[in-house]
């Protein structure tokens, strides 16, 4: 993860109209800033601001969102909430309270695909999140269709704008993305065949028996094993099975050499 800005592409994984970010009175462009970043990052391009406290536009939101200008030269500014809500068929709000109203209350994980769903049947999704200082309030409240909150630590549920704005994004991205939970990185090499890595293995156990390493008899066939388990673990490469070789070759060779003083 770095702070240098890419060329920002509008990826949407697939998605023709992406949810809609709406920020209530947003008090710093610092934060609407780095609330753009955190959206394109999950492929939300549609950013609305209603009634933003230092005006629009705002030279430190376009610094601070890295790059994603998209988002920045895009956002429409409202004076009034119905106004930014007025073409969405769905509404969402996000808070950490518990409020008098009776809702249906999502995490960023459930709404993903909820979201996805109804957006499948041509519907315009909104996001709604409140100022930073006091979050959204009660009539916000009663505006949406459900509400969204993050399941964190009782004690202490605080979270600045942008990242509210990336657990939401991020949860959405990835329910429309198809990557592994793990896969190894081998740039340019490939896996080793598994009579690579014995071949190896055969030749590394020859040198250290012809070096003493293995002193009892008895002890030789949990040390061999303890040896191949070691290795067979690594998932080698079929270079790095070659470094090997040659690193005990030039092992080998350097026996016969003179020791160093010391």
């Amino acid at each position: 993860m770095s702070d240098t800005p890419t060329a920002a592409r509008p990826e949407t994984a697939g998605v023709v109209n992406p949810p809609v970010i709406i920020l209530i009175e947003p008090q710093l462009g610092d934060n609407i800033g780095k609330a753009a970043r955190a959206m394109l990052n999950c492929g939300l391009v549609d950013l609305r601001l209603v009634r933003p406290r230092d005006g629009w536009p705002n030279e430190r939101a376009t610094a601070n969102a890295s790059g994603a200008d998209i988002v920045i030269d895009n956002t429409k500014v409202f004076e009034h909430e119905d106004d930014a809500l007025a073409d969405l068929n769905r509404i969402y709000v996000t808070t950490a309270r518990t409020r008098d109203a009776v809702k249906p209350v999502f995490t960023p994980r459930g709404l993903a695909p909820e979201m996805r769903a109804n957006i499948g049947k041509g519907e315009k999704i909104g996001v709604m999140f409140g100022p930073e200082r006091t979050g959204v309030r009660n009539e916000h409240i009663a505006m949406a269709d459900a509400v969204v909150t993050v399941p964190l630590n009782p004690g202490f549920t605080s979270l600045n704008l942008a990242q509210a704005v990336l657990l939401i994004g991020y949860e959405w991205w990835q329910a429309g993305v198809n990557v592994p939970d793990y896969q190894m990185m081998m740039n340019d090499s490939f896996p080793a065949a598994h009579d690579e890595v014995a071949r190896m293995l055969a030749h590394l156990e020859y040198e250290l028996d012809e070096s003493g390493f293995f002193r009892v008899e008895a002890k030789r066939p949990a040390m061999e094993r303890n040896i191949r388990n070691i290795f067979n673990r690594m998932s080698l490469t079929h270079q790095e099975v070659q470094t090997i070789r040659g690193m005990v070759s030039a092992m080998r060779g350097a026996k016969h050499k003179p020791k160093p003083k010391t």
